[in-house]
């Protein structure tokens, strides 16, 4: 993709594990609410390519996309004991005027970063914990309904619903990443549910590549390694998007430490 793709939230933890794997891979344009120094920029970015403002500013994002081919969305509060204020302007007003700015200005691809608190409520106390067992086959695909666990999950399920109705009356192609376990350089140690969501660093880089460059319309795909213990099918990133995960939360060993940073 030779057209610029702009990264909103770029100083975030998603953001930054998405740059320090694949950011020599596009033209990036940054964004956040403060200034992002030096050392958290791919070599290459100039000045004019990175942006301090606020989603909910019309004009600043519209400026920001323009000519952009994509975006990545991660901007927002993303607190899962955020209030509601702060969820609504922050997640579900940005969100939206991310979508209206990127129908704007001609974005094709709309990547969205939802969140495992969209689908908290599933793990009730009837699944929990063979759910994070690898023998249990207990699975979220995508296709079932939200059930958030926190308003920060309502603001997520309400990302997928906007881009579900931006996608269908604006023909924008929409991918909606539900992010499970994001953590650097090694899962959780001992803690069963942290280790069934993990994501890597570089799997998480790997699968928001595939979301800039794969073909779809409207889809809601689980973002995690390839671990042994799961309640989240990864079947559809992979056969819709191609993503191919390295890790897996089992093979980690206390005195192996994967090449994560």
């Amino acid at each position: 993709m030779d057209d610029p793709v702009l990264l909103t939230g770029a100083g975030g933890r998603v953001g930054q594990a998405i740059l320090r794997h694949v950011g020599a891979a596009f033209d990036w344009r940054l964004l956040d609410r403060e200034p992002l120094p030096d050392a958290k920029r791919p070599d290459g970015v100039a000045d004019e390519d990175v942006f301090v403002a606020d989603i909910t500013d019309d004009e600043a994002v519209r400026d920001a996309l323009d000519g952009c081919r994509a975006v990545v969305h991660l901007a927002g509060d993303p607190r899962p004991e955020a209030p509601w204020d702060s969820v609504l302007q922050n997640n579900i007003d940005g969100t939206q005027t991310m979508f209206e700015a990127a129908v704007e200005t001609g974005v094709e691809k709309f990547v969205f970063a939802s969140s495992n608190h969209a689908v908290g409520a599933y793990e009730t106390d009837a699944r929990t914990p063979a759910m994070y067992r690898p023998e249990d086959e207990f699975r979220l695909d995508g296709t079932e309904l939200p059930r958030p666990s926190n308003l920060y999950g309502v603001s997520k399920a309400t990302g997928e619903v906007l881009g579900r109705y931006y996608h269908d009356h604006h023909d924008i192609s929409v991918v909606n990443v539900r992010i499970g376990n994001l953590t650097e350089g090694h899962p959780p140690i001992d803690y069963e549910r942290g280790q069934a969501m993990w994501l890597s660093y570089r799997d998480c880089a790997h699968l928001f590549e595939r979301c800039i460059l794969a073909d779809y319309d409207y889809e809601i795909v689980y973002g995690i390694s390839d671990n042994d213990r799961k309640y989240y099918s990864i079947e559809r990133a992979k056969a819709v998007l191609g993503y191919d995960p390295v890790d897996n939360s089992a093979e980690w060993r206390a005195d192996e430490r994967i090449d994560d940073a």
